[in-house]
């Protein structure tokens, strides 16, 4: 079992915010692993709200990878490849078909358990969406413009180096299977340096920045299409009470009392 604990503050407009991330892990849970934010006014300390970050974590998950996407990416990629098929990866799906409208993609979907044909039932809906199932990783990598990986288990990385073209985008969303990545691709990105400086090959990486030195002017991102990238957004606190912010402050404050916020964990993306 473990307790993870993670406060921040953020401005929202001209508010400052306060919020407490409350995550823990009890194997004999269903499920196992669960999450709270506590919302506070950052500058007189008033209690605002108790959220499920549950949702709130799937939901900053998927925007941050859009936004690698739109960050790091080739311009012209349309073939993306994906492998872990829960609410994380729906959730990062359904933010790259509304931010990428306007582009058409070939989704590579790594087959698992019948989870590909629920995933792309989800997605039914978005004409920018093209999909097709694989059988094995290498396959799910080979010829992907964006390798976007949410699976939560992996004891080995996914596939050789051969697979990753030239220009590939990667996003380990769990980190896990991609340490290969680590020794040969051009430029590694994290959301925080101190996610990643006990890696095993952090020392190895030809160039690493923080994705907001990128934002920030201070870093450069993509210089090339021959690059190949690897971003490792292992998650914020901060990310995750800027959206609680923003949702509290949507909220109708008057019908709160007729509001049933206990939606199953498995049925978010669905």
């Amino acid at each position: 079992m473990f307790c993870n604990v993670m406060p921040s503050f953020v401005y929202v407009g001209d508010k400052l915010y306060g919020g407490v991330k409350i995550v823990t892990r009890y194997p004999q849970r269903s499920p196992s692993l669960d999450s709270q934010l506590i919302l506070f006014d950052g500058v007189s300390g008033e209690f605002l709200a108790l959220m499920d970050a549950n949702w709130i974590t799937a939901a900053r998950t998927g925007a941050v990878a859009a936004h690698s996407i739109e960050l790091l990416a080739k311009k012209d990629s349309k073939v993306l490849g994906m492998m872990g098929l829960g609410n994380v990866a729906r959730a990062s799906m359904l933010q790259i078909a509304e931010v990428f409208d306007d582009r058409q993609f070939d989704v590579k979907l790594l087959k698992f358990g019948g989870e590909e044909i629920l995933f792309k039932q989800r997605f039914e809906k978005y004409k920018n969406l093209n999909f097709s199932f694989v059988d094995t990783a290498e396959e799910m990598v080979d010829g992907s413009d964006i390798v976007l990986s949410a699976a939560t288990y992996l004891p080995n990385d996914v596939c050789a180096d051969k697979y990753f073209k030239e220009g590939v985008l990667v996003l380990p969303v769990h980190t896990l299977g991609f340490t290969n990545c680590d020794l040969f691709f051009d430029k590694v990105f994290a959301d925080d340096t101190d996610h990643v400086k006990d890696f095993k090959y952090f020392r190895n990486f030809k160039s690493f920045a923080e994705v907001s030195d990128v934002v920030n002017g201070r870093a450069d991102g993509r210089e090339n299409d021959r690059e190949r990238i690897l971003a490792y957004n292992i998650g914020l606190s901060i990310h995750d009470v800027n959206l609680a912010a923003r949702i509290y402050e949507s909220i109708d404050k008057t019908s709160l009392t007729d509001i049933n916020m206990n939606i199953p964990s498995d049925r978010l993306w669905v």
